[in-house]
């Protein structure tokens, strides 16, 4: 891989989650070393720190479940505002989160930046969850069930920032989905978005979709903003999270997906998402995050030469 200039954004938000720990997940990537990981292999690093939102305005919505709205549109201003600027100076914005409600900001801003280059944004979505509630839909009340829904331009938004550009359905890819409510089912169907779970990749294999999606993404010139939750991962290797669901992804197919990524030379964003250090086992996770983003920017975890007898 070629030398990238990458900007870090930290956005320790955590009004999307329903359990406390995510606002310290930014520091926890840096203490883990991910601006020296990447200074290591090649790739200039600048850190901008931690994104700071307006105080947030009074917004309310008629479903009772739905808890800290002003919040998470504040959050998600000004990560639209930090995502698109990083867009115009950076080849590698990277996002630390935080919960996954960062990605109401950081996505839109992202597409809107491909827009005005002319190029459609594709989303890679790693993820237990599809993260493809409404406003309207959602019984936890946790907003970080609704960001895919939200920047697909999903109707049932009307509190959250008007979309300037809206990401395709057809331009989203969802891989390692094990934890999927009804009504994001029927949203999901009716959407004909590419969604494989658990069971297909148990079947099938995890190269095969992301293949087919990469080919998509080259065939229409376009970008690709991978969102990488914690909860894509097996808990028993990624404890760190709050909303743990067994049977994720294991150690190397986590690897595999990002040196598949980092062979296409297609991804031009990156949200690191869900970490908290408040449920981690002495950085365990926060390093294996920090690994997996170093596996995308081109460290190989074997080493491919051929070896002579």
């Amino acid at each position: 891989m070629t030398s990238k200039s990458c900007i870090l954004i930290g956005a320790p938000v955590q009004s999307g989650a329903s359990q406390p720990g995510c606002i310290m997940g930014p520091d926890a990537f840096r203490t883990a070393g991910l601006a020296e990981t990447l200074r290591d292999l090649g790739h200039h690093v600048s850190d901008k720190g931690n994104v700071s939102p307006d105080a947030p305005q009074h917004i309310t919505h008629a479903n009772p479940a739905i808890h800290d709205l002003p919040q998470t549109v504040a959050w998600a201003q000004a990560l639209e505002h930090a995502a698109f600027d990083a867009s115009q100076t950076a080849d590698m914005p990277i996002f630390l989160g935080g919960d996954h409600s960062l990605s109401i900001g950081t996505v839109p801003g992202v597409a809107r930046y491909w827009a005005d280059q002319g190029r459609p944004l594709f989303v890679l979505w790693l993820d237990a969850h599809p993260d493809f509630h409404s406003l309207n839909s959602t019984t936890s009340g946790n907003l970080h069930g609704t960001p895919v829904a939200y920047f697909s331009g999903q109707p049932g938004f009307e509190a959250y920032p008007q979309l300037s550009v809206a990401v395709e359905p057809a331009n989203l890819c969802m891989l390692g989905i094990r934890s999927v409510d009804p009504a994001e089912n029927a949203a999901l169907s009716a959407n004909n978005v590419d969604v494989s779970d658990m069971r297909a990749i148990d079947e099938h294999g995890i190269t095969a979709p992301l293949r087919g999606f990469l080919e998509r993404v080259r065939a229409a010139n376009g970008a690709l903003h991978v969102s990488l939750d914690v909860d894509f991962l097996d808990p028993a290797i990624a404890p760190a999270v709050g909303t743990t669901v067994p049977g994720g992804a294991t150690f190397r197919e986590a690897h595999l997906v990002m040196e598949m990524l980092c062979d296409s030379d297609l991804v031009t964003s990156l949200d690191l998402v869900e970490l908290n250090p408040f449920l981690d086992e002495r950085g365990r996770t926060a390093n294996l995050m920090v690994d997996l983003c170093a596996s995308l920017m081109g460290r190989k975890v074997l080493d491919r030469q051929t070896r002579s007898l």
